[in-house]
This record gives structure tokens, sequence and C-alpha cells, in this order.
């Protein structure tokens, strides 16, 4: 084996000659490297990349596939693994970013970086104590809210805004968008993920990712798959059947990558049916790059897999965000030969490949000073269109302009913008309700504003201080209200508004109790603002900022009208308000259902997981203990289990009002019997006194087969355009014969069944408002291949119909 003078054995020998840190570090670094690299060396982007393979020694090939480490603060030592020395002491290009890549600069090949998240780009707000040069990023509004809107072209605007701020900051690959699907409630990082449904999670996925490309940066669909769930996320084994896996949780990032190629894909902390994602050859070969078409790279969740080997035997490209033990690791497998020189090789490639579609690469110049007020618009615009309006009792909302406001509830004062983990955003601030309303015309009850302001500020004076990444964001208690204080207040005010928050982030599920219910303190305070208000005739508006799904069937009687902001941005007051003035209409819809009780919730009481017996205690908590979940509700997931079952929802998916109302003309077909494609087209008209927008949701009811069904499954939709009172639009959706395929276990293909189907077009998955039928007169099949099937058998979920 030919070694090159860059080698660890080297890198040994040279930093006990030198005596000092900054060895490595230079070595590291590419400089001492450079200062000995041998004339006439190919360099990437002139040569070819056959050549610069080649060129790389093994050593140098183990730099490409493993991470530069991660260094966060609030982290006991010994809680991560160590990097490769001398990684640390590299100066970041971009501080607080979450991960690097090496650099081989004797070969021209420079370190890449990589940042979080999801609803901004997570990076250091101050650099080496120095406040008057600030870095902060726009949060955006979190997933969920966004595909709220069901409006793809809005999405993509928010993704080349957010793409900017990617470029403009020096990074090189955003680590987002999160695509897993909304199997439970209390999935800790929903607020990262857009939808129960695939079609929804994928086309939304597919526009923020190429809205984000579109800047010439990169961005990584995660968490490749299954991540449903954070409860011991690192040793959990997901049991799902294969038709689940393709029909629920893999479809969206199917979609995903046949509208967006993007550059990369995270695989997930989890295993699926045994095996952990990092370390599957059937899901990262056979299905992502063989059959789906992938062209990009593969990278690891952080810290994520067991065997650093059998990741790249399998196609995972990139191990982040490095340690010293995959190195140690790799470099063995090589020399016992159980990793081939050519399987590191087809690694290390599709590295470099990455590498020259990076602007670090191409030389972008970048300011770190983006556009932030231009981001702001748009993310406040994007919060508005993404809000939900579930209860609007005799017309409360739109607010008369220059009413007065008595605000109650922390939120009110203290808005969530997002969750907390990677997902989190480091923000110059954030616009409350209250400011929100008082910029819009509104007055804030002063005297309530006062009592709020101050126990908020003596609250926050209490709370823990958030050492790590990980931490929850701190609570504080909902603060009382005396009788006297309400009742003032409903004699002076014209409306009372009362804010109830949530938060919930990485590392942890939610709970039941006090989370997806209202405390005691909240329930509390609702009835008696409802009672004090309502007996002097006037409304109660309640709005929801959280991340997730909360009950609303117990109280929602007592509110004349609900808005779901979700978490809505560092522009939240603003979008509120616009909301709550009318200044911009509501037309979000869920998608995400809402149900009556947690209970109804299919395998509710099994969720989040089960901790297996012979676990044990002790270890690194970060890593968990061996669990398993078994997904038993199969395919029957969101609104798919509520309409096939007949299970009312408290809202069901799809659902939203507006202040306007639209009626739907015939949904017309381009043919009745569908061979291969065919059009439907319907026109849509606002039949109210004000603007507004409707989204139109394609549903289509199978006919018995051998399989079995959902009542329906979404299948396509589309906003309309803002439509003045008495305008019409008209839809046109293209639907192929190939969307109406199951996943067959037995023959491993997707079968569309020959029969008579039903295309339903509506407002929600249950007010229909169109219906159409069209015959398939021959079944068809797509022979796939048997993959990631489970390694024993369990029952699932099935419907009374086939």
């Amino acid at each position: 084996m030919k070694t090159h003078p860059f080698s660890f054995a080297a890198l040994a020998a040279r930093t006990a000659y030198l005596g000092k840190p900054a060895a490595v570090c230079l070595l590291l670094s590419g400089s001492f490297a450079a200062a000995a690299q041998t004339a006439g060396a190919p360099q990437l982007g002139k040569a070819t990349l056959k050549e610069v393979v080649a060129a790389l020694t093994p050593e140098e090939k183990v730099l490409l596939v493993v991470g530069m480490g991660f260094y966060p603060s609030g982290f006991p030592p010994g809680m991560l693994p160590p990097g490769n020395p001398g990684d640390r002491e590299v100066p970041e290009k971009v501080p607080g970013a979450a991960g690097r890549t090496h650099a081989i600069p004797r070969l021209g090949i420079p370190s890449l970086t990589l940042s979080d998240g999801p609803a901004g780009v997570r990076i250091d707000p101050i650099r080496g104590g120095d406040s008057t040069k600030t870095y902060y990023a726009t949060a955006f509004p979190v997933a969920t809210l966004l595909a709220s809107s069901w409006d793809v072209a809005l999405v993509r605007k928010v993704g080349v805004a957010f793409g900017e701020e990617v470029r403009d900051f020096g990074i090189d690959v955003l680590l987002a968008p999160g695509m897993n699907i909304h199997r439970n409630p209390l999935g800790g990082r929903n607020f990262e993920y857009y939808s129960e449904d695939p079609v929804v999670t994928g086309h939304i996925a597919a526009a923020l990712v190429n809205g984000v490309e579109s800047n010439g940066v990169g961005t990584s669909i995660k968490h490749f798959a299954v991540n449903n769930q954070e409860f011991n996320r690192m040793q959990l084994n997901s049991k799902v059947s294969e038709r689940a896996l393709r029909e629920i949780y893999l479809k969206g990032f199917q979609i995903a990558v046949k509208e967006a190629q993007p550059w990369t894909v995270m695989t997930s902390y989890n295993l699926v049916n045994g095996t952990y994602t990092s370390q599957s050859p059937d899901l990262l070969n056979a299905l992502l790059r063989q059959e789906w078409g992938f062209k990009g790279l593969v990278m690891s969740d952080w810290y994520g897999g067991k065997n650093p080997v059998a990741q790249l035997k399998a196609g995972n490209d990139l191990l982040m965000p490095g340690t010293l033990a995959q190195t140690q690791a790799i470099l063995a497998a090589l020399k016992d030969n159980s990793l081939t020189s050519q399987e590191l090789d087809a690694n290390a490639t599709r590295v470099l490949n990455l590498v020259l579609l990076s602007p670090t690469f191409k030389g972008l110049k970048y300011t770190s000073k983006p556009n932030l007020k231009q981001h702001a618009a748009v993310a406040r615009a994007a919060a508005a269109e993404g809000m939900v309006l579930l209860e609007n009792k005799t017309k409360t909302l739109p607010l008369a302009k220059g009413q007065k406001v008595a605000a109650f509830g922390n939120t009110s004062y203290n808005l969530v913008a997002g969750g907390t983990g990677s997902g989190d955003v480091n923000k110059a601030y954030v616009v409350s309700i209250t400011q929100g309303l008082t910029s819009a015309g509104f007055t804030v009850a002063a005297p309530l504003s006062a009592l709020y302001r101050k126990y908020l500020q003596v609250e926050k004076a209490k709370l823990p201080k958030t050492k790590g990444l990980l931490d929850p964001a701190p609570v504080i208690a909902e603060m009382p209200v005396e009788a006297t204080v309400l009742q003032q207040q409903a004699e002076q005010a014209d409306v009372a508004l009362f804010t109830i928050g949530r938060s919930a982030g990485e590392g942890g599920d939610r709970k039941v109790e006090n989370d997806f219910t209202l405390t005691a303190t909240e329930q509390a305070l609702l009835k008696q603002i409802s009672t004090a208000f309502h007996a002097k005739g006037k409304k109660v508006v309640v709005v929801l900022n959280v991340g997730g799904v909360t009950e609303v069937a117990s109280w929602r009687g007592q509110a004349d009208a609900i808005l779901l902001a979700w978490q809505p941005g560092q522009e939240g007051g603003h979008a509120v308000a616009d909301i709550l003035s009318g200044s911009v209409p509501p037309s979000g819809k869920l998608a995400t259902t809402f149900p009556v009780a947690y209970q109804d919730v299919p395998y509710a009481s099994s969720f989040p997981g089960k901790e297996l017996a012979a676990a044990g205690a002790g270890g690194n908590p970060m890593m968990g203990r061996p669990s398993e979940n078994t997904y038993e509700e199969g395919i029957y997931v969101g609104y798919r289990y509520y309409n096939s079952f007949k299970v009312k929802p408290a809202y069901e998916f799809g659902y939203g009002l507006s202040y306007t109302s639209f009626s739907f003309g015939p949904l017309k077909l381009s043919t009745t019997s569908l061979t291969d494609k065919m059009t439907a087209t319907i026109s849509v008209t606002n039949n109210g006194a004000v603007a507004g927008k409707e989204v139109v949701q394609l549903y289509v009811g199978a006919p018995a087969g051998k399989l079995d069904k959902p009542e329906s499954e979404l299948k396509a939709f589309a906003k309309t355009n803002l439509l003045q009172p008495g305008q019409s639009q008209t839809l046109t959706f293209t639907l192929a014969a190939a969307d109406l395929a199951s996943f067959d276990t037995a023959t491993s293909a997707w079968v569309t069944d020959a029969g008579t189907y039903q295309l339903k077009a509506g407002s929600s998955s249950s007010a229909i408002k169109q219906t159409a039928s069209f015959k398939v007169p021959k079944e068809a099949a797509e022979k796939s291949r048997k993959l990631l099937a489970p390694q024993e058998k369990f029952e699932e979920m099935k419907s009374a119909r086939k």
C-alpha cells in the first residue's frame, strides 16, 4: 500500500516532534500538507474525478467520508465522542454551524460547512464575544405551519429567502427539510415535519428544496426514514410492514427526490425492522438510488448508526459529525479488506461530487449580511398564509379596527416562535402578539399588560439556564388572574384574547397531560375569561401558539373564535394581527388531524414504544436504551384511519375556515377510462363579500379489491389565487394510473386495481363538494423487489372494506 506523507502515523509522529497542538491543526486544515504537496498532483475541477480519487491516499479518503467533529457548548465532558486529532483546533468558517468536512488542499479539495436547521439558519449570533457585529438569521415559520398553507409557490418563495441566508453566511448545505410523518400527535419533533400525509409532505418539501437550492447551495432531506418519535431514538427499532413503509413513510421522500433531486439525504437514528437506516443497503442503494434514481450524497445524522464500515458499504457516504473511533474502524477495515478500496472510492466520489456543486468550491464570495428585513417580510406573509381558523362563531373575526383588546396568557406577550433543539434559530427579535395588535391599530389593555410583563420578568429571572442543545425550553406557569382584574377588563375592553402556548423539541416526545391537554390553570382561566366577557355580551378569541396538535374539544365551546397560529416564526405577532384584523384573510388548512381525545389516535397507548427487557441501565444517556415500536396501525395513519373507521375528529385533515365562502363547479375529467394519465378540472368561485383563497383537495376512493384500502386518499391539491367577491378560478390536476397504486407485499409490486374509482374534490377530507367516477379497465403492476421486510410477523389494523 502506497503511503503519502499525509497519514495518521505521520500525524502522530509530527505532533510528538513539534510538541504543539497547532501542528495537528495545520496538518488537518491543509496548510502543512500543502507545503508537502507533490508537484503536478491532480486538482479537483481540473482533473477527472477518477484521477483525483486515484491520487488520494487511503487516509485522505477516510478523512473525506468522516466529518470534523462537533463541539457545542453545554455538553458534559465525555458525553460526545471525540473527533480526529486537531479537528477542534481548526478555526470554523461559520461559528456555530453543525458540522464540516475535511479539506485536502494538495488536491484542491476545500472543507464544506453544514448547518441546521428546518426553520432558519442555526449559527452563533455573536462571535468571539464581540456583540458590535451580529450574525442573526431569520426565524421562518415551522414546517407544520408551512404545510398548512397548502401553497407550493409560497413555500418555494420561503425556500428562496432561506437559501439566500445559507449562501450569504458561507454555508454549503442546509440540514433541512425534515420530512417525517405525523404518526402521533405527541411526536416531539412534529413541528419540524409537515404532515400526516405523504403527498402533502413530498410536494411541500420539494418546493422548499427547489427554493433553497436555487441559490446554488444544498439541502439535506431528513430523517430517512421512520423517525416518528424521539423516544430512545438512537436505539429504537421501528417494526413496520413493507406496505406501510412504501405508502406512508417513504412516499414523501420519493416525491421530493423525483421533483427536486436534493443534493443530499440524511439517514435517521433509528433501526427499521432490525437494521439501522444508515447501515441498510436495501434503503440506501436498492431503493433510494436504484429504484428512485437519487443522484446525490447520503450522510448520517449526528452520531447515528453503530458500525461505520457497514454504513459506508450500505451507501451512507458521509459520517457526521465524525469521530476518531470511526476513522480508526475504517482504516482497520481497509487493512483487513472487510472494506474494499473500491467501496470506499464510491463513497469518496460522492463526497467529491458534493464538493464540486458547493459555493465554497466555486469560490462564491459571501457577505454574512443577508437581507434580514426582506426575509422578515417573507416570513410574515408565510406565517399568515399557514394559520388555520378553527372556529368563528357569529363572525367574531375579523375584529373591528381600533377595538380595545384584553390580552390574556403568557404567550400573548412572549410568543413561542419555534421549537427547540436543532430546529431552533438564533434570531434578532420576536414580535409578540400584543406588539402585532398595537402595530395593527388595536388598543391593548395597558393595566393587564403591565401585570403580565411584571410577572414574566420576575418568573424569567427564576428559570434555570438552559445548558445544551437538547435541553427543553423552560416553561413559565400561566399567570393566575384575580377576579377583580377579570371583571374590570370585561367592563372596559371590547374583546378578550387568550393565547395558549406550547413548546417541544429534539430529544423528547410530548406528554398527554398538561401538554396535549390544557393545564388546570389554563382551563380555569379560560372559563373565568369566558364567563366574565360573555356576561357583558363580549367575545372571546383563543389563539393557539403551538408546534403540534392539542386537545380542543373539551373547551372550544367557551371560545367564540379559535385561531391556530402554530409556531409562526419571528414575525408571528404581526401575522396573527394580520389575520385578526382581516388585512390578510385566513386560508390555512390542517395538514394533520385534530382528534377529539388522545385515546382516539390508533394505538395511542403503545406510543412512543417500549424498552426491551434486557436493555439494562447505564451507558451514555444521549444514546438511550434498546427499544422497539411496532407500527400496528399499518397504513391507517391520520385521516386514513379516522375516515375509514368512522371516528369523528375535532377538526379533520384539510379543515380550515375563511372570512368568505366558496362554491365548487362540476368536476370535469378528460376521460372516464384511465390507462395512463388524465386531467381533472374544477372551477372555484368566491361567493362571499370579502376576498379569500380556497384549497381544493383531490381524494380518490378505490374499488374493492384484494388489498385493504382506506376510505379515501389524497392524490393532489392546489390553492387558488386571492379571489375577489364573485371571482372564479379554474384549477387543473393531472392524475396518472400509477398514482392510484397500492403496494402488494405478496408480489413486491405497485398494483393499480381494475375497477371504478371515485374522484372527490373537497375543501377538507370530509367536506367533499364534487365527485366524478372513472374506470381503470385493466390491472397494472409495476414490479419492485422485496426490501426492508420485517424480521417477524405482526398483526396490522384492517378496515371493514376492501
